[in-house]
């Protein structure tokens, strides 16, 4: 009998963690969507671009009031029912803002959006890894990192498709939350359940996995910065504007097409080890660019290779995390690296902003010696972890 039900509880785990991952996806897409779109749509509205800048910052508030609580309430809601409540809100909020016309109600549906996200966020990401097993979680993790790339990529090319005007963008974003809620409220998929909540607030938690905060800090901190400026530091070169626009699309195809290799290398080799590699190669790939974009051909390898190297660390670090904690408490880190994201996105494009003041090449080394501080912090972790299971030295 037991052979008979194998295949089916494979099949049930496929299609679950199908699922979630389609959440993560459809997440990116609404998120990618929702921030254009506001922006713009408060700008038509006359407001000033502080005003603007205040309105996005409420999102950030949302995620760091529910980084606090979530642990708490996860293993009293559940995990299904609590992806449920954040989809369904994400889709009222999203179909609320063109329907109230009074802007200053905006920025309270723009933390309620926040709180939302943070949760499909951590969910997404805990739910995917109870759904791995030690030998293939590497891989599950990297199609996880790679679905959530393309939704992201997908959000503008959506808008560019309805337009930017009216109730029609926001709806079809609400339509699309609905359609992954509807996924996840099947009976076939499978949620875990955890026995309690997680004690501590999330300076416990960033105690707890200090690596997997740093590689978050650093994921976020050259995404946000090379979104900023990498197009301006092409220009800045030489490039035409249509060319030097082109590259962070080309670094983007990189990050979604080979993290499933590197997820294959990470459930074939010592994962620590695999995530040092990918520094080493961030950090000495990032020193080339100002030889590469002498020519497009060489910027376009390059930054292909890079992206997945890049992006990939990030999908490795959570394969860790996955591997070492369990339950409510990987809900806490979780939470905490999307707490830190914030900081890393804030630190980022002033960092490398003041890089380039200072020199031409100003954002290739940023990036290269965030990504070989980042290696050096690996580094002597790993060593200090060694010191710490060896026990004292006895003379």
């Amino acid at each position: 009998m037991s052979t008979l039900l194998a295949p089916e509880a494979r099949a049930s785990n496929n299609f679950s963690r199908a699922a979630v991952i389609a959440m993560a996806a459809m997440f990116g897409l609404t998120y990618s969507l929702s921030a254009a779109l506001i922006a713009l749509d408060l700008s038509a509205h006359g407001l000033s671009e502080t005003l603007i800048g205040a309105n996005a910052a409420m999102h950030a508030v949302g995620v760091l009031v529910t980084a606090m609580i979530l642990p708490r309430i996860v293993a009293l809601i559940g995990i299904r029912r609590l992806a449920i409540l954040a989809l369904v809100t994400a889709a009222a909020v999203l179909a609320a803002f063109p329907a109230i016309p009074v802007i200053w109600l905006w920025f309270v549906l723009r933390l309620a959006l926040g709180m939302a996200s943070e949760i499909l966020f951590v969910l997404s990401e805990a739910w995917t890894n109870s759904l791995s097993t030690e030998e293939t979680r590497a891989r599950t993790m990297a199609a996880y990192t790679a679905a959530l790339s393309i939704g992201f990529a997908l959000g503008p090319l959506i808008l560019t498709a309805v337009g930017f005007s009216g109730y029609a963008p926001y709806l079809v974003g609400a339509a699309i939350t609905l359609v992954a809620a509807t996924f996840i409220a099947l009976p076939k998929v499978t949620a875990p359940a955890f026995d309690g909540p997680a004690g501590g607030n999330p300076v416990r938690f960033m105690r707890l996995a200090p690596v997997a905060i740093a590689a978050t800090v650093l994921n976020a901190a050259i995404e946000t910065a090379g979104l900023s400026f990498l197009a301006i530091y092409a220009i800045n070169l030489g490039w035409p504007e249509g060319d030097a626009s082109r590259l962070m699309s080309c670094m983007m195809i990189g990050a979604i097409l080979l993290q499933l290799p590197i997820g294959w290398l990470g459930d074939k080799m010592d994962r620590t080890k695999l995530v040092l590699a990918l520094a080493t190669v961030a950090a000495l790939g990032a020193l080339v660019w100002p030889i590469a974009l002498k020519s497009p051909l060489a910027t376009y390898a390059l930054l292909f290779v890079w992206g997945g190297a890049f992006v990939g660390i990030y999908t490795i670090m959570l394969t860790l995390v996955g591997s070492r904690f369990k339950g409510t408490e990987l809900i806490g880190i979780y939470a905490a690296m999307g707490l830190m994201w914030g900081l890393g996105a804030l630190i980022g494009p002033l960092a490398a902003g003041l890089a380039m003041e200072t020199s031409r090449h100003g954002l290739a080394f940023f990036a290269a010696t965030a990504c070989a501080a980042f290696a050096g912090f690996v580094l002597l972790h790993r060593r200090g972890e060694r010191r710490k299971h060896a026990g004292p030295v006895r003379r």
